[in-house]
């Protein structure tokens, strides 16, 4: 299970765009950068009033490609001490990026306890100290922050030759604490744009291992597990069902399908995540079947 903690970001996050070249396009790290550079400091006036923060890249490191962040804090009025700045904004800033692109996993719990709010999907764990969760919170309504960490997913979402997006305190960690598909940046391309319970669609593509079948055109709902969670979804795709029917393929309980998978969605209204509606999957294309190697197939 991947985990990432939000304390161990003070003053340095280190930003990690993945995929096959070790180079970026000038742009896209340039828009990024102004993006999450914006974010930060719209989120360090309302945390850090009396402060201004600095927002320096300081240095690029090996991998697919990575960029270090520092935040360095100038008192600007004689109102606040050294004691009062609080290094938290950069765990804000991490922090919403993971809460935010969770949201395809239907199995998310939060925990809320005194000291810390933990949020996981079975597969990963975001653990945030209180103090930082309720900054967040409350950082995350303004038009401000929500502008510069949309824009930063747009410029990334833009460069195909980006698979893969995460973040990491140090540039010594040779990954992201948890990598972020592609498939989920417009999670945060629309950040701050949708409102407490409303309703979207999105679709991805990946693997359902079959438990129970349909072996007939309808839309009764196939049983699947899918990151070992239980959803059943109707199977929608003509094409597949063609070549079900001419038996150029069987079907049975185990054998894996790559599908593009539709998912409704909805906004929780205490925790601004987005919770899969357990009604709302359906199978919108068969891209491949993967038969189990021993299986005893379905008579027609």
């Amino acid at each position: 299970m991947a985990e990432f903690k939000a304390h161990r970001y003070e003053e340095t996050i280190v930003l990690h765009f993945g995929g096959d070249a070790k180079r970026i396009n000038a742009y896209t790290l340039a828009s990024a950068l102004v993006g999450f550079a914006d974010a930060i400091k719209s989120a360090s006036a309302l945390i850090n009033p009396g402060y201004e923060v600095e927002v320096v890249v300081e240095a690029v490191g090996p991998g697919s490609f990575k960029a270090l962040i520092r935040t360095i804090y100038h008192a600007s009025s004689n109102l606040f001490s050294k004691e009062d700045l609080r290094a938290i904004v950069l765990s804000v800033i991490a922090s919403t990026i993971h809460q935010h692109t969770f949201a395809p996993d239907s199995n998310i719990v939060v925990t809320v306890n005194d000291s810390e709010v933990v949020i996981g999907n079975g597969i990963d764990r975001v653990v945030v100290p209180r103090n930082t969760y309720e900054a967040m919170k409350e950082v995350e309504k303004s038009e401000e922050f929500q502008d510069g960490v949309g824009r930063a997913f747009n410029a990334i979402e833009k460069d195909k030759e980006i698979t893969t997006f995460g973040v990491s305190p140090t540039m010594e960690d040779p990954t992201p604490d948890i990598p972020i598909p592609r498939s989920r940046f417009p999670l945060l391309q629309s950040f701050g744009h949708v409102s407490e319970g409303q309703i979207r669609e999105i679709n991805e593509i990946t693997d359902l291992q079959i438990t129970r079948a349909i072996l007939e055109r309808s839309r009764k709902r196939w049983q699947f597990v899918w990151r070992g969670v239980r959803i059943s979804a109707p199977v929608v795709d003509t094409i597949f069902y063609n070549s079900f029917f001419a038996r150029e393929i069987t079907i049975a309980p185990g054998d894996m399908l790559k599908v593009r998978l539709k998912m409704v969605q909805r906004c929780d209204p205490d925790t601004g995540i987005w919770i899969n509606d357990t009604n709302g999957y359906e199978v919108l294309e068969v891209i491949d079947h993967l038969p189990r190697s021993t299986q005893t197939a379905y008579k027609m």
